[in-house]
């Protein structure tokens, strides 16, 4: 399954590091910055999650809500969370479900060993709830500083 540019966004309900179910519908009237990553605690995602929280601020004052999503149980998210003081949501998508209907849910290598997971991704979805733009097979490096323009120049 993929998602187009302009088509209404795949709505989804999964546990959030608050402590309740968040749906995605749930945030209708504000931009979303919807994030897929691997893993709590590596490298790369560790570093993508610190640049969104140095840019919290900045995301909020266009309107943002900015929504990570990994196959971590919420119990990692939330020291996840601690450990590097995330100020925005991170859901927990065990089952992969939110995953597949993004599309991001894909086989992937790595020293030779093929095994299924996520392909970092990033979705913009618009006040009205379509994709806005999509980011695949993210590259960490300014990466958040991108989205955060994208979104000044066209959804402000």
């Amino acid at each position: 399954m993929s998602v187009e540019i302009g088509a209404k966004a795949p709505d989804f309900k999964l546990p959030a590091s608050s402590g309740q179910e968040v749906q995605l519908s749930d945030f209708k009237g504000k931009n979303v910055v919807l994030y897929f990553y691997p893993k709590d605690m590596t490298p790369g995602c560790t570093t993508q999650a610190c640049d969104f929280r140095d840019m919290h601020e900045k995301f909020e004052n266009q309107n943002t809500v900015i929504l990570g999503v990994s196959p971590d149980p919420i119990s990692r998210h939330d020291k996840f969370i601690e450990k590097h003081g995330l100020p925005f949501l991170l859901l927990a998508d065990e089952e992969n479900k939110a995953a597949e209907l993004y599309g991001v849910w894909k086989m992937k290598k790595n020293f030779g060993k093929e095994y299924m997971g996520i392909e970092r991704s990033t979705f913009i979805i618009d006040r009205e709830g379509h994709i806005a733009k999509e980011y695949r097979k993210v590259k960490v490096k300014d990466h958040v500083q991108e989205a955060l323009e994208y979104i000044k120049e066209n959804l402000s």
